[in-house]
């Protein structure tokens, strides 16, 4: 054994040296898999560091406190100004409204001198922030977002009521460096001063405001320990804390999943790929046979034979995950050329490492997995069976086999390991690995049904079934491949169609067109009567309006809230105050599940009626007793009923609802909801602008609008790469036509011979691809099904629809092009002569 490896390496340089035919499609597969795991990781990899980068800028310093509905205590302000330089800001939302009477809900947000304390605000038509907001003339400066500007048809210069003030537009508000960390805004911000913010009423108690605090620490110090400390000192503020190490976490969660489906579609391409890096090398190793079947008869073992061809094998595997590093490594850095400084999250794009070294890793994993088998199997097979072009030898439990399935155990364990959520990755991997199973499956069971059917027919759709029946079948080689393709397609479009469908389609009929909050309590008859004059006659199934207050859930039967102890998905109900209601009787569309509403008259100790999701998040049941503060007071109260609570729907979509004695004589503000025709709207909007300047009005419907702009520009992006994994399908068609050329040849050749013409032979290889492509497009769509309708339903809670179209589309393009494929492979094999072809044979 020592020797002929030497031996073995010479030979392998001596064949090498030939070049890379016959190798194409093999390196096509492992780079388009690995660059496109790659492109993915350094991509995310750059947003990470991005985030990193910029975390003062993006959070506005190195520590935040914020409150929500009241101000910061004196003793509280002592002691975070202690720890540094700071700057305060207040947040409210208000109607706007122009010269012309057009109004439209903004986001006011009040700073002080000091904003910012990290980064820049950038502006357009005024040089500082301070002249931007400056008092002019007795009126106070404002900066407002182009999206307001626009909207109300108003430039610099021009004067617009915000709630009771009037303000003027001084510049334009282009950006603002901590905007990445306050997340999603309904509303287009307008930036005054705070104590301008402070005058206007807005930040009264009873309505929607909040005030933050950003602290810029000492140079070592630790913001994390820092704010745990302040949060011991001031155990009954619940401030929302946030530091520079986690600035922006909405934005790093997204960027994690990213990664992750990106990546996904990237090894499930890698491994649809598989196929066709099996029949590259068993293609080549069928052209080896008569220099295997030599080496073996003049003595050479198995070893040498199986160390030739691994060497060869493995410096053409390490050729295609290079081309698919550099194709990654360069990939990203192409996007943030072409998108300059557009990019909603700060990014670093250059060359990383570890996302790289992972994808070679996978390309590794990937191609030894799939290259050892078609090895084993001509190691293993007799030189009499390789002279006589014997049927393949059984696959052989031996050193190869055994690696190949090691190296599929490590793929999958890779993928599970570095994945965000390695249960779901799990979850996606098992899947892939029973669809994959299953195309393999329905490809034999074609071939064999085929097989029977082919005596049923004549002419052409005989020889096609006659095909399709055959060993060298695409029914075998490429089907699996082009239908795990389709499937990861059909799933996206069919996730996007009903998401899609759900926000443009469902939601408008289910939602409220419109709603209202900041209703007065001693003016909400007046506005229910102004809303009748507009819509008409108040139903329920038209019209409701709700006590609204908001609280924080601090204790749980007895004892404090542990953050850690509830399930991640519903955290965001314990963390921050969420929003409640008061109802005597059940309303309509409660939606209880367990338990049973009070008496309409019930006047004892407090009840609710919770979110059976936050329940459950909590382990919480029935009669268990919960502590909310509210108003400044902590209320415990018993769990009367459990409610499943459908927030895009009409009704009283709120986390928990009291009973009214619960809140008795406390002067709440209300909110409500109305269906009612576009045409209304603006005629309504006007309405409360002359009669309840206060109230604010939000458009569901513009809300709506806007999401399903969004999404469908992202689900545009989502498709073109999962349109990879189609494209590996391609490769793998397009690899089992080349392996399967000269035995293509020689069959057309005897066609020939035997008085075929020409367009029965087109016909007949067109039926037998065209059977492969629909079968497995069938089959693709089905798993697409299979695996969209668990996402749609119960992960996202949306309404199951489908986009027959774009289904439809997937089948007959899977259809006709590998029906195309057959026609190219039937066409090169008609352009060659019978006679030297039979002659060579």
């Amino acid at each position: 054994m020592p020797l002929q490896l030497p031996l073995a390496f010479r030979l392998a340089a001596r064949e090498l040296r030939s070049g890379v035919r016959g190798f194409r499609i093999f390196l096509a597969c492992l780079a388009l898999g690995v660059a496109a795991i790659a492109a993915a990781g350094s991509t995310a990899e750059a947003f990470r560091q991005g985030l990193a980068s910029q975390a003062r800028e993006i959070l506005g310093g190195d520590l935040s406190f914020s409150v929500e509905n009241r101000d910061f205590t004196p003793e509280e302000r002592a002691a975070i100004n202690r720890l540094g330089p700071t700057t305060y800001s207040a947040g409210a939302r208000a109607m706007a409204e122009a010269p012309g009477g057009d109004r439209r809900l903004v986001s006011l947000r009040g700073v002080d001198e000091r904003f910012p304390l990290a980064g820049a605000v950038k502006l357009e038509d005024a040089p500082t922030l301070a002249a931007a907001l400056a008092d002019r003339d007795g009126l106070p400066g404002a900066a407002v977002e182009p999206a307001l500007l626009d909207r109300l048809n108003l430039k610099i210069g021009d004067r617009f009521e915000a709630g009771a003030m009037t303000l003027v537009v001084r510049a334009r508000l282009i950006s603002e460096p901590d905007g990445l960390s306050r997340g999603f805004a309904i509303a287009p911000r307008v930036l005054i001063r705070e104590d301008v913010l402070e005058r206007s009423g807005l930040l009264a108690p009873g309505g929607l405001s909040s005030r933050t605090v950003r602290v810029a620490l000492p140079p070592g110090q630790d913001p994390r320990v820092t704010g745990q400390a302040i949060q011991k000192a001031f155990p009954d503020a619940h401030f929302r804390i946030r530091d520079r190490i986690d600035a922006a976490p909405g934005a790093r969660r997204l960027i994690d999943q990213l990664e992750y489906f990106l990546g996904f579609i990237g090894l499930a391409s890698l491994v649809a790929g598989g196929l066709g890096v099996a029949g590259a090398v068993s293609a080549y190793l069928s052209t080896r046979e008569p220099a295997i079947a030599v080496l073996k008869a003049l003595g050479a073992r198995s070893g040498l034979i199986r160390d030739l061809h691994l060497i060869q094998i493995g410096v053409l595997a390490l050729l295609g995950v290079s081309i698919g590093l550099a194709i990654g490594a360069v990939a990203p850095l192409i996007l943030g050329q072409l998108a300059g400084s557009n990019l909603p999250i700060p990014a670093l794009f250059k060359v990383y490492p570890w996302p790289l070294a992972k994808a070679g890793l996978f390309g590794i994993l990937a191609a030894t997995a799939f290259s050892l088998v078609p090895l084993a199997r001509a190691r293993a097979t007799p030189p009499s069976a390789l002279f006589r072009r014997a049927p393949k030898a059984r696959l052989p439990l031996g050193l190869e086999t055994v690696g190949a399935i090691v190296a599929g155990a490590g793929l999958a364990a890779l993928a599970v390991a570095t994945a965000p959520t390695p249960m779901a990755a799990a979850i996606m991997m098992a899947g892939v690995a029973v669809a994959f199973g299953l195309l393999i499956a329905l490809g034999r069971a074609a071939a064999f049904i085929a097989g029977r059917a082919r005596g049923l027919t004549r002419g052409p759709t005989k020889l096609g079934l006659a095909n399709l029946a055959g060993p060298g079948s695409a029914a075998h080689t490429a089907s699996p491949a082009i239908g795990l393709g389709v499937a990861l397609l059909a799933c996206v479009v069919l996730i996007q169609s009903a998401l899609l469908a759900q926000v443009s389609d469902v939601a408008p009929r289910t939602a409220p067109a419109m709603v209202f909050t900041e209703i007065p309590a001693d003016r909400a008859e007046a506005f229910d009567a102004t809303v009748a004059r507009v819509t008409g006659a108040l139903t329920a199934e038209t019209y409701l309006r709700m006590p609204f207050a908001t609280g924080r859930i601090v204790a749980l039967k007895g004892k404090p809230v542990d953050a850690k102890a509830i399930k991640p998905s519903e955290r965001w109900a314990f963390d921050n105050d969420i929003s409640l209601s008061l109802f005597a009787n059940e309303p309509r569309n409660a939606g209880v599940v367990s338990g049973r509403w009070w008496r309409s008259d019930y006047a004892g100790p407090p009840q609710v009626a919770m979110n059976v999701e936050i329940a459950d998040a909590a382990g919480l049941k029935v009669g268990d007793t919960i502590t909310v503060l509210v108003l400044g007071r902590e209320i415990e109260a018993r769990i009367a009923a459990l409610r499943k609570v459908d927030f895009g729907g009409f009704g009283p979509n709120f986390a928990l609802i009291f009973n009214p004695a619960t809140l008795e004589g406390a002067d709440l503000r209300s909110v409500a909801i109305a269906r009612l025709g576009r045409d209304k709207e603006a005629i309504l909007t006007r309405e409360l602008g002359e009669a309840l300047p206060g109230v604010n009005v939000i458009s569901v419907r513009e809300q709506l609008g806007a999401a399903a702009a969004l999404f469908d520009r992202l689900a545009l992006a989502v498709r073109g790469a999962a349109a990879v994994a189609g494209l590996a399908g391609l490769l793998v068609l397009a690899g089992a036509i080349a392996a399967g050329a000269r035995a293509r040849a020689r069959e057309a050749a005897t066609l020939k011979v035997l008085g075929a013409t020409r367009s029965q032979i087109l016909a007949a290889y067109a039926i037998e691809y065209g059977a492969v492509g629909l079968i497995a497009g069938s089959a693709g769509v089905l798993l697409g099904f299979a695996a969209a309708w668990p996402v749609v339903v119960k992960v996202f809670e949306a309404s199951w629809s489908v986009d027959w179209s774009g289904v439809l589309l997937l089948l007959a393009g899977a259809t006709s092009l590998t029906a195309v494929g057959g026609l190219i492979a039937a066409s090169a094999a008609l352009s060659q002569r019978p006679a030297p072809v039979l002659r060579g044979d």
